[in-house]
């Protein structure tokens, strides 16, 4: 009989602890299908901090380097210089990103530096409670902000793929969701061009997934589906902001 479907090798055979009806688990099977494809798990290095980002060790079948809250570009910058035929990637949430980390992606994606980041979306603080996230939702209720967010007070959601989308560096950035099986494949399907990319030798590449988390969300796993699908795609569209293996010179 012929298998069609099997864990990738680039994923531990060990179960996930993540909440129930969370992406990471998904969203970790995109990732190692798209190295699996690429041949290249024995030369890849992930780079995981703080926050629910922080358990990818535990599953990933490959090198993965825990480092401080924030800093995983210059662990990646740092690791690519010294060793430019590896594949290396951050896998990083919103609080750490585009929070304590938002000076170091700015740069790192700023100075093309060529590794791949993959940027977790869920609007939300999920490791430590359901804080507001710098890209919460005006209007989303969190621990810290139980009549949701305010802009006066508060601001705007920060929409970071179309802030680093303005730097003439980087080579490919896209958004992509997890609302649906669709989408699942076309975050799995980004994930491999970002790895090409950077195989390629291209530069910065940035995909940002925007991830449900029914827990701190207070929705069931259906209910944060749609809810991922509805006012989050809303604010933050998916799409391609830019790739230059596709500009035409």
């Amino acid at each position: 009989m012929k298998q069609v479907f099997k864990r990738p090798d680039s994923l531990k055979d060990v179960p996930f602890r993540f909440c129930p009806g969370c992406s990471h688990g998904t969203l970790h099977r995109m990732v190692a299908q798209a190295i699996d494809e690429l041949g290249v798990r024995e030369k890849t290095i992930g780079i995981a901090p703080v926050g629910c980002a922080v358990f990818a060790y535990d599953y990933f079948n490959f090198d993965v380097l825990e480092v401080a809250h924030g800093r995983p570009p210059a662990a990646c910058t740092g690791m690519k210089r010294a060793m430019p035929d590896r594949l290396i990637f951050s896998y990083q949430g919103d609080g750490d990103l585009a929070a304590i980390g938002m000076s170091e992606i700015i740069h790192a994606a700023n100075r093309g530096e060529n590794f791949t980041v993959i940027f977790v979306n869920n609007a939300t603080y999920g490791m430590t409670g359901g804080q507001m996230a710098p890209t919460t939702l005006v209007g989303q209720k969190t621990t810290t902000t139980p009549k949701g967010r305010a802009v006066h007070g508060e601001g705007y959601p920060i929409r970071v793929s179309e802030m680093l989308a303005t730097l003439e560096t980087p080579y490919y950035i896209e958004r992509t969701a997890m609302d649906c099986a669709k989408n699942v494949i076309k975050t799995r399907n980004a994930i491999k061009k970002a790895f090409t990319y950077q195989m390629d030798g291209r530069g910065f590449t940035f995909v940002e997934v925007l991830s449900i988390c029914p827990v701190n969300w207070g929705m069931t796993p259906l209910e944060a589906m749609d809810w991922c699908g509805g006012p989050m795609k809303e604010y933050f569209p998916v799409g391609v902001f830019k790739d230059e293996g596709k500009r035409v010179v």
